[in-house]
């Protein structure tokens, strides 16, 4: 039966370090069907989750090659699957559902499926709650000041200086919530990849490339507007998300609790001197969890609820607010995507 096949495909996805768990309601049967025809389906579930030619993957199956290659590129192109290039070679492997097939439907959102992930996100955060992020915070470039005391993965700029690929496509958060009709003002096309995901989302159409010059721009606009820098939890990224705490699941989840910076840091906390703020204000409306309060005309940082971000910093007229490494140290983040998904896995209890 049809129905079957989607039950399978949300078990082989769970299986996935990021998970895809079940729910009460269903909702994530109602996304598979919304994504996947059964046929995509059922070759997903044969699918590993390394990269395979389709070759392979056509005699590992027992289907024919030019068939097998074929839907696999369709697939890949709708981003129900990944593909990465050896050479002039492809290869093809299953992706976990988020952060992954869900990032890869930007620009082909409607509203029904914006209802959908919006109804599915509690359980799947609840799932996840204690494991590793896949996505961190670093702090804005202006608001670290001397930066050769920072480690390399907390400074934006160096993080690119060995990438050679980058391309920028659309906040696919922004474009959800205005699907929903909360419509957000902040730049749109801020997103940031590199390497072989900007292959993935050039080669599909839902990216353009970009200079290392214009790179350093899109950071510029991304921090004169206010968006929270997360890439990607590792020390060489394969993506830098630009967000807001309007539309970003993350920041929009964790702006709830009381302690966000506890949940959720780059390691640093803001700090302002009393006697040079002037209590204009400006970092309390710009910083995006809440954590400035004005008392009696001057400014002060909630140190829990602060997560590191520095906009408060970039924005400060004066010059009153400076970046303080948190008492409680963090390690450094994984070498690269590979390392962090398999010490998800490890986390979750998964066979590697």
């Amino acid at each position: 039966m049809a129905g079957d096949v989607y039950v399978r495909l949300r078990e082989y996805l769970d299986a996935l370090p990021a998970g895809f768990p079940e729910t009460p309601t269903g909702v994530e049967i109602k996304i598979l069907k919304k994504m996947f025809t059964p046929e995509q389906a059922e070759l997903t579930v044969k699918l590993s989750k390394h990269p395979e030619s389709a070759a392979d993957i056509a005699r590992r199956t027992n289907m024919d090659e030019a068939d097998v290659a074929d839907r696999l590129e369709e697939m890949a192109q709708k981003g129900l699957i990944f593909r990465v290039w050896e050479g002039d070679r492809r290869f093809y492997h299953a992706f976990h559902f988020l952060v992954g097939l869900y990032e890869f439907q930007v620009n082909r959102l409607d509203r029904e499926f914006c209802e959908l992930f919006e109804a599915y996100l509690p359980y799947f955060y609840v799932s996840m709650a204690g494991q590793t992020g896949q996505m961190r915070v670093i702090p804005v470039a202006s608001s670290l000041g001397d930066e050769s005391t920072i480690a390399p993965y907390n400074r934006v700029r160096s993080m690119i200086d060995n990438e050679t690929l980058f391309a920028v496509t659309n906040c696919i958060c922004r474009q959800e919530q205005g699907l929903l009709g909360n419509e957000c003002k902040k730049p749109k096309e801020v997103c940031l990849m590199f390497g072989k995901f900007a292959q993935f989302y050039i080669d599909n159409d839902n990216a353009r490339q970009l200079t290392k010059k214009e790179v350093h721009g899109i950071l510029d606009h991304a921090e004169a507007n206010g968006l929270v820098l997360s890439p990607t939890n590792t020390q060489r990224p394969e993506a830098i998300c630009c967000c807001c705490a309007c539309c970003c699941p993350t920041l929009r989840g964790i702006k709830m609790m009381s302690n966000p910076g506890e949940i959720m840091s780059s390691g640093y906390h803001s700090r302002i001197d009393g006697d040079q703020c002037t209590g204009c204000g400006e970092c309390i409306d710009v910083c995006p969890m809440d954590a400035i309060e004005d008392v009696d005309g001057s400014s002060e940082v909630k140190t829990e609820r602060c997560i590191g971000c520095g906009l408060c910093a970039d924005r400060c007229p004066v010059e009153a607010i400076s970046m303080k490494e948190r008492d409680e140290k963090r390690a450094a983040p994984v070498p690269t995507l590979d390392d962090l998904l398999a010490k998800i896995s490890l986390e979750r209890g998964l066979q590697q």
